[in-house]
């Protein structure tokens, strides 16, 4: 099982997962922990399984093996909205697809999740000054950039013990996937929130990241801290076909 910062305790604990869609197994037994505070890069080719992970972990898939623990407390058989504000720890989700809602208005789609903490509207839009300016703006009034932002916002808005990022730069202009960048390393880095990054630029990832796995046809096959995985570009293309990009 790969074990990511095992000298704290885990928050995460995916064992043996076998999970797919439609009675199609696409996960084939991961396992692997993700400590309190510790963060993980989570790499492969189009394919590999990178995304069916995440929303297993938000329980949106069909599960035919194996368990999923929030800080020792089994949530396997739990529902994805029961999960996102679990008291054992609840888990924010950004997806590819944002899916904010495009109806409301920036402070509502905020609002609207909204969970007790430290992340309020107020925080948001000292993390993403654009938004505050389109405060009442509907989502369907946003740039893809902006949707993207508020995407981030709206999963803080929960308060999560744990992050779950899916490709957050896809499809975004330069600028806007910088500002999206530095947001999430601070995030991880000041603010000491756990979080998985699915991101095809390799090297940006594990940049920011304590650890990483390697996904292929549905399977761990390597993991090791970002900082190796970064000085080892043969393993990068071995894996990725990236190199040293």
């Amino acid at each position: 099982m790969a074990d990511v910062q095992a000298n704290k305790a885990p928050l995460l604990e995916v064992s043996g997962l076998v999970a797919g869609y439609g009675g199609a197994s696409i996960l084939n037994g991961v396992s692997f922990t993700l400590s309190a505070g510790a963060s993980l890069a989570l790499l492969g080719r189009n394919g590999a399984g990178k995304s069916t992970l995440i929303a297993s972990i938000m329980g949106l898939t069909e599960r035919h093996a194996g368990r999923v623990l929030l800080s020792g407390v089994d949530v396997t058989g739990l529902r994805p909205d029961q999960r996102a504000t679990h008291a054992a720890g609840a888990v924010g989700w950004v997806p590819q697809e944002r899916n904010i809602f495009k109806s409301l208005t920036v402070e509502e789609n905020l609002t609207a999740i909204a969970r007790p903490g430290p992340w309020t509207v107020a925080r948001v839009f000292q993390l993403f000054p654009q938004l505050e300016g389109r405060r009442n703006n509907l989502g369907s009034q946003l740039s893809g950039g902006e949707q993207q932002l508020l995407a981030i916002g709206r999963a803080l808005m929960l308060n999560p013990a744990l992050l779950l990022l899916d490709e957050p730069l896809e499809g975004l202009a330069p600028l806007i996937a910088a500002q999206v960048l530095e947001v999430v390393r601070r995030l991880i880095r000041d603010e000491g929130l756990s979080a998985i990054v699915v991101e095809q630029h390799a090297r940006k990832v594990l940049e920011i990241t304590d650890q990483a796995i390697i996904l292929e046809r549905g399977g761990i096959v390597h993991a090791a801290s970002s900082i190796d995985l970064l000085r080892r570009p043969d393993e990068l293309d071995a894996h990725l076909g990236v190199g040293g990009r």
